[in-house]
């Protein structure tokens, strides 16, 4: 697997308690849209990591755009408080991309993307090349949270959604505060999915988020008459 090297160019906080990192986009270095590549924190290492110095990122972005740019919650880890804390500059590692959470080519299928909390990261780099390339794939994006303040994305998805007729979002939060959500309340569930979608058993589906989240979805779809071959899922660890 090819590694090439790059620098750290800037963070934004995006929602609370996440946090997106962009890089510089080595020459040459090619991905797909939903697709990963292993990070490695180069000087210095965690040194009381477990896990030690890389891990695995969806890159966020869109092929087309000039940064590779990933995103993370900010939970306790020698890791994470490395590259919060890391100076614009700072040299990291990145694999070449890898992963099959990629959109299908047929465009007379819907895509259905499912996701949980930070899951939505390789459904922002897809949707965002959708839009770019004005591709034809009806496009329908399940995006739960707890709290709106948690749904890291959310004012840029609403803004596609307005810009790409191919493009539905439905956003639910499962424990709001009433006096600020008026959108869908609860998970992603049989219910919900028949509301939105014309047909359960015809798009393909795709799933990325918690594992316990992730599993669940896969259960549901598998009652709901999906067949296992029109479904792709990633789970997301909270390393």
């Amino acid at each position: 697997m090819d590694v090439y090297k790059s620098q750290l160019l800037r963070r934004e906080l995006i929602a609370e308690g996440t946090m997106a990192f962009y890089f510089a986009k080595p020459d040459g270095y090619e991905y797909l849209p939903g697709q990963s590549c292993q990070l490695t924190l180069i000087d210095p290492p965690p040194k009381d990591d477990s896990k030690g110095a890389t891990r695995e990122f969806t890159i966020a972005s869109a092929p087309h755009e000039p940064e590779l740019m990933i995103a993370m919650r900010l939970r306790d880890s020698a890791f994470k408080d490395l590259l919060k804390d890391a100076p614009p500059g700072t040299t990291v590692s990145i694999s070449e991309a890898d992963g099959d959470l990629i959109l299908h080519r047929d465009v007379g299928r819907p895509a259905v993307l499912i996701a949980g909390g930070i899951g939505v990261t390789p459904f922002l780099s897809i949707v965002r090349h959708a839009s770019r390339h004005a591709l034809a794939h009806p496009l329908y994006l399940f995006y739960s949270n707890w709290r709106p303040e948690l749904a890291a994305f959310l004012p840029e998805l609403e803004a596609l959604q307005q810009a790409n007729p191919h493009f539905r979002l439905i956003t639910t939060m499962t424990d709001p505060d009433p006096r600020s959500w008026s959108g869908e309340i609860g998970v992603v569930d049989a219910d919900l999915l028949r509301r939105h979608l014309s047909e359960i058993t015809s798009p393909v589906y795709y799933v990325a988020g918690p594992p316990p989240m992730a599993l669940a979805m896969l259960d549901l779809l598998e009652d709901l008459g999906v067949d296992d071959a029109d479904i792709k899922s990633a789970e997301f660890y909270g390393y």
